[in-house]
């Protein structure tokens, strides 16, 4: 038993792996291993023999399989060693970026356009939602027969029988909120008002829901042609050009007198939008001067002050600029499209480090 231990304690201690430290199992402690065999002669022993040789044999048979338990740990622990220099990281290295969470292109532009404005003086005015009539549509010298102010076009909110109090609706632009804040703050003013609102219409360019953002200044020397450099401005700071070609074509608003829709020099070469160059044109908002009802409403005295409005769709200048085909898309709730066309989380859009 002193050769069979000498033997294989020798032949474990110089096992290079696993394979060969199996073979070693078999040889000593498998059913036909010389150790099991010598346990098998155990019968043919007498009684003091067996007393003797039997406990030798089952010490013998624990050392060779702690012996083989032994070597296997430390041959997985070399292993393991190697694997890890072979993947041997440095920690104190940079980590690398990943992107936590998206911005909705919406948000994203918002914000864009907020921090444009906000270079001009213009600070950001909130208001209700859900408002009256009055402060949507008689405020703002739109008339009782006025088509906006049909059910087909606006979400009147139900009224019970025999209520009394002014009919709600979902408003169909943030107007309202610069008659607002000219009640609260008087004038002279230099707000713009984005959010979302309303309108009972749906297609590849409209849907019930979506976003505007309207401008409003008053002081007493205020005319067209700051509100044609106001939007000049803005433009090719939104589009990153460094030169625009803006068209005003006479239109009606009830709102403002005079009235004009802008359009941008544009060119659609490839199906791709590039602002400021090209023989087309495209029509991006509404401006005009603010009418003197609407400040009468809202207790300026047009006598005194004059001022200018614009107002635009977030919705429609976020496809344009970043080419987004379908209005309904951004409404979705579809986590493909937001990976696609999302900001990261951390992407705040200021004029001195860049807007997209």
């Amino acid at each position: 038993m002193d050769d069979l231990r000498d033997k294989y304690l020798g032949l474990i201690a110089a096992a290079g792996d696993e394979a060969v430290l199996e073979d070693l199992r078999v040889q000593a402690v498998g059913k036909k291993g010389e150790i099991s065999l010598k346990m098998r002669e155990l019968g043919k022993m007498s009684p003091e023999e067996r007393q003797t040789a039997g406990p030798a044999l089952n010490a013998l048979k624990d050392e060779i399989n702690s012996a083989l338990s032994a070597k296997k740990v430390a041959l997985e622990d070399a292993a393991l060693d190697e694997r890890l220099r072979g993947e041997w990281l440095d920690v104190t290295l940079p980590g690398r970026g990943r992107r936590m969470g998206t911005i909705h292109p919406i948000s994203q532009v918002t914000e864009e356009v907020t921090a444009i404005f906000a270079d001009m003086g213009f600070s950001v005015a909130e208001g209700p939602q859900i408002d009256t009539d009055w402060y949507n549509f008689d405020a703002l010298n739109i008339p009782g027969h006025h088509p906006a102010r049909a059910e087909m076009d606006t979400f009147y909110m139900h009224r019970a029988e025999g209520d009394n109090r002014p009919p709600h609706v979902l408003r169909t632009h943030t107007s309202p909120v610069q008659i607002r804040t000219m009640e609260k703050t008087g004038a002279p003013i230099r707000v713009i008002a984005p959010g979302r609102v309303y309108r009972a219409d749906y297609d590849q360019t409209h849907t019930p829901m979506f976003h505007q953002v309207e401008g409003l200044a008053i002081d007493k020397d205020i005319s067209m042609a700051n509100l044609k450099w106001v939007l000049e401005e803005f433009v090719k700071a939104y589009f990153e050009v460094d030169d625009v070609e803006l068209r005003f074509r006479a239109s009606h608003f009830p709102f403002t007198e005079p009235s004009a829709e802008v359009d941008i020099r544009c060119s659609w070469e490839g199906g791709t939008l590039k602002v400021g160059e090209g023989d087309d044109w495209l029509e991006i908002l509404g401006s005009g001067m603010v009418h003197p009802k609407v400040l009468q409403n809202a207790g300026v005295n047009p006598d005194e002050w004059q001022g200018f409005a614009f107002g635009m769709g977030i919705d429609r200048i976020a496809m344009l600029k970043y080419g987004i085909p379908d209005l309904r898309a951004f409404f979705d709730s579809d986590l493909r499209w937001l990976r696609h066309y999302g900001f990261a989380a951390l992407d705040v859009p200021t004029l001195h480090a860049g807007l997209s």
